[in-house]
């Protein structure tokens, strides 16, 4: 395609740029033993039990086909009384609370007599309950008892090793890409692709200052995660890209802007499912600008990583456009359950990310034991098809319950003024529910909200218990869904 091919040849250009600077980086991975073949291996059969099976030298993940014991844990949490208190009264807190200590003897091993609230979570981003997975939790104890923690550096100098490099590959294979790149967190991946990109003209003027002609256009949707945000900020200082925002999914208004914008290097840049509105991104619609218009799509994909798709391979998949999608930004700290963040992308664009994207370059890599347990949890996501059905389900669950026209596992019910949002939540804490109020700078002033999320590990009873306690704190027909106004952050 001819968007692809002119990308292609300008990353060429800006990597030939970079190798005769001999500022070109490679990335050397340092090989750790283990007792199973470092590649990709998955457990075709389901089972319901846990066992350390190996078969012809592959290891086998045990996956389950219904919910367990365990599954309960990612969502069944317990604070402080002392913390539910200060919350209760919205006192600052620092955390200090959280140490148990005996202030009358110093014996360790006396149990701790500190009383505990029990709370069911509703606040976090664990949407398949993965983080209390024991074949999860078994990857990375077994990785840290056989291997420590692994090299620490960065992943140029030598924290890079085989079992990144493993992850690597089935991250690129879910995401349908040639190849693909860890980062320490999913801000820090997208904050190194924003900052590559914003390299590229910087590149090519070879120390003058860009022409036109060699600038790059980034298009922005308003309601971009922060850390899209200031990876564009920090390539606007490198004076080689032009920022244009559109308001919130308004492909009319992307249109316009393409329409007006001569620069003919463009980059269409948005998450794919929004943080703090709970509404996908047209991802169609955007399909047939880039056809149209002939741009760089970029997605950042954290929070539909896993939980779209038939394979779990995300928003593109769902929408069936995966190869329209040029870069693809992950996290594995939200429905993997794990840590860190990943970009999916060609060899070329990784190349040139892992060479100028400074939050890599300058970051220490992720610990061996979360890269084996985040590889265990990419199979298990995949192969557990029956989380994906679960979290749908109460999708639909609450839709029925509150006749609120939701569209995925993020509610975002905005009640108006700040003081509205913290007495709901409080009156959701007293209830037993952890459901934190979203305030301003994190949304715009006026809209502040509750975000309320679900998982695959909730039941229809707790979903019943739940709004039974928010009916009594807020009107469901009084309740905005998502925001009307685009909120440019930028």
């Amino acid at each position: 395609m001819e968007t692809m091919s002119s990308w292609d040849n300008l990353v060429e250009e800006a990597l030939a740029k970079l190798e005769s600077l001999k500022l070109l980086r490679s990335l050397r991975p340092i090989y750790l033993p283990n007792d199973q073949h470092s590649r990709p291996i998955e457990n075709e059969a389901q089972s319901s039990s846990i066992s350390d099976q190996k078969e012809a030298g592959k290891e086998v993940f045990q996956v389950f086909d219904e919910m367990q014991p365990w599954d309960r844990s990612s969502v069944e949490v317990q604070i402080a009384e002392e913390t539910f208190q200060r919350w209760v009264c919205d006192v600052p807190s620092t955390g200090d609370e959280a140490f148990c200590i005996d202030k009358v003897t110093d014996n360790e091993g006396e149990a701790c007599t500190q009383p505990f609230k029990k709370l069911l979570l509703f606040s976090g981003n664990d949407y398949l309950g993965l983080s209390s997975h024991p074949t999860i939790g078994k990857a990375a104890a077994k990785a840290a008892l056989e291997l420590g923690m692994g090299p620490r550096g960065s992943a140029l100098i030598c924290g890079y090793t085989n079992y990144h490099r493993l992850l690597e590959s089935c991250l690129a294979d879910l995401k349908k890409k040639e190849d693909c790149l860890l980062c320490p967190t999913g801000f820090a991946a997208n904050m190194a692709v924003m900052v590559a990109l914003g390299n590229i003209g910087a590149l090519l003027a070879a120390g003058r200052k860009p022409l036109e002609e060699e600038r790059i256009a980034i298009f922005s949707d308003s309601l971009n995660h922060a850390s899209i945000i200031d990876g564009i900020r920090l390539a606007e200082r490198q004076k080689s890209v032009k920022v244009f925002i559109y308001r919130h999914c308004d492909m009319s208004h992307l249109n316009a802007l393409l329409l007006k914008c001569k620069t003919k290097r463009k980059v269409v840049v948005t998450d794919s499912l929004f943080s703090m509105d709970g509404d996908f991104a047209p991802m169609i619609e955007l399909v047939k600008l880039r056809k149209k218009h002939q741009f760089l799509l970029v997605v950042d994909d954290a929070h539909g990583t896993f939980v779209c798709g038939k394979n779990g391979g995300g928003v593109a998949e769902e929408f069936n456009c995966e190869e329209d999608v040029d870069i693809c930004i992950g996290t594995l700290s939200k429905a993997a359950g794990c840590h860190g963040g990943f970009i999916a992308c060609s060899k070329r664009w990784k190349q040139l990310i892992q060479s100028r994207g400074r939050s890599f370059i300058f970051s220490t890599a992720m610990p061996v034991p979360i890269a084996a347990a985040a590889h265990a949890a990419v199979i298990v996501a995949k192969k557990e098809t029956w989380r994906r059905r679960e979290i749908w389900k109460r999708v639909q669950d609450f839709k029925a319950l509150t006749g609120i026209p939701i569209t995925s596992p993020i509610i975002s019910l905005i009640v108006g003024s700040e003081e509205k949002a913290l007495q709901s939540s409080r009156h959701l804490l007293k209830s037993g529910f952890h459901v934190t109020a979203i305030r301003p700078p994190t949304v715009p002033p006026n809209s502040c909200r509750l975000r309320v999320t679900l998982t695959s590990v909730h039941t229809l009873d707790d979903l019943k218990k739940l709004t039974t306690a928010l009916s009594q704190s807020i009107d469901f027909q009084d309740i905005g869904i998502q925001s009307s106004n685009g909120y440019a952050r930028l």
